[in-house]
């Protein structure tokens, strides 16, 4: 992780003082594997460079709608309304999960079972103690130690929380009444807050005892232990790419191409009852029409020439179905005028 994040680094220094016009970006930390490995095959081919801040999605949504960015990324799609209030657009641009991990000693990774409720309990802090009883139920052949759970969540806005909390609100009446859903949420006192995800990461790895929740690609890259989770269906499931396609396929996305809705808790015995999409949000009318056009450039060339590069970032590509649709909503963009933006005529 720590190579993959210095790519992500050095593509946001080096390339954007390579060129210009360079393409700028800021959001979601899950997508930034994924748009510097876009961004470096782009650069070889077109020699156009991409500035991309992993601030969080809350942050990132902010800067689109300041306009100081051409381009941002959320892992939780904005409203109708709200799109149409800000005057965006946005599209997905591939699918992960998110993982509840944690730190067990002497405990190999995959092995603890939980479901919805538990993490709910264990994350309003109405269960504390590893060897709880409900713990030991769902777990009988692991040794659970006498020990304090230390959870850790995250300190700023994002939207890996927005959808741990929306699948925790869906599953359990309790903690929808209490937390509910949110980028932010107003965590138990004794919970200790970090920032980023690299911050948690961090934290769970030196914190013996420890549960938090993170991006897919960094449980593989940072070799975090991680629980499986009881689905929908009532089977327990490790996360992987084949169950974040899962729960999109049986989802609005892959049925009618509506990628509005969360992925959350879907139906399917292979889904992953915490998958979610990552999104790109730009701005429907541009204010800079040669920064925009870039944007779609990239994007567009990204999916045409780059799907092969999403699973080398432990992400699942978005069906033909649903990228014919992404192509249909960047025709909308379009200059003060109201004249759509050409943007097709590169190799």
């Amino acid at each position: 992780m720590f190579k993959l994040l210095s790519l992500c680094l050095i593509l946001s220094v080096h390339l954007s003082a390579l060129a210009e016009n360079a393409i700028s970006g800021a959001g979601s930390s899950a997508a930034a594997p994924l748009y510097a490995k876009w961004a470096d095959a782009y650069n070889k081919k077109m020699k156009i460079g991409l500035a991309y801040q992993a601030v969080g999605s809350s942050a990132g949504i902010k800067q689109i709608k300041a306009k100081t960015v051409d381009f941002a990324g959320s892992d939780v799609a904005m409203s109708v309304a709200d799109l149409k209030r800000d005057d965006l657009i946005q599209f997905p641009s591939a699918i992960s999960g998110v993982v509840p991990v944690v730190n067990l000693p002497g405990i190999p990774t995959g092995k603890l079972k939980l479901t919805g409720d538990l993490l709910a309990d264990i994350f309003a802090r109405k269960i504390s103690q590893w060897n709880d009883p409900a713990i030991v139920a769902l777990n009988p052949d692991l040794k659970l130690p006498k020990k304090i759970i230390e959870v850790i969540v995250r300190q700023e806005g994002s939207g890996t929380t927005y959808n741990f909390t929306d699948y925790l609100s869906k599953v359990n009446a309790e903690w929808q009444s209490k937390y509910g859903k949110d980028f932010t949420i107003k965590w138990h006192a004794e919970l200790i807050q970090v920032k980023g995800s690299s911050g948690v990461s961090a934290a769970v790895k030196s914190t013996p005892y420890a549960i938090s929740f993170i991006d897919y690609n960094y449980v593989l890259q940072d070799n975090l232990s991680y629980a499986i989770l009881k689905n929908r269906d009532g089977k327990f499931v490790s996360p992987s790419a084949e169950a974040f396609a899962a729960s999109m396929n049986n989802s609005g996305w892959k049925s009618n191409g509506r990628f509005e809705e969360m992925l959350t808790d879907k139906p399917g015995l292979n889904s992953w009852p915490i998958s979610m999409g990552t999104f790109v949000i730009l701005q429907k009318t541009a204010t800079n029409v040669e920064k925009s056009i870039a944007a779609l450039k990239f994007f567009t060339w990204s999916f045409m020439n780059g799907d092969h590069l999403v699973r080398t970032v432990d992400m699942v590509r978005l069906p033909d179905s649903i990228q014919a649709r992404i192509f249909k909503e960047m025709t909308t963009v379009t200059d003060a005028k109201g004249k759509p933006l050409q943007w097709m005529n590169f190799p």
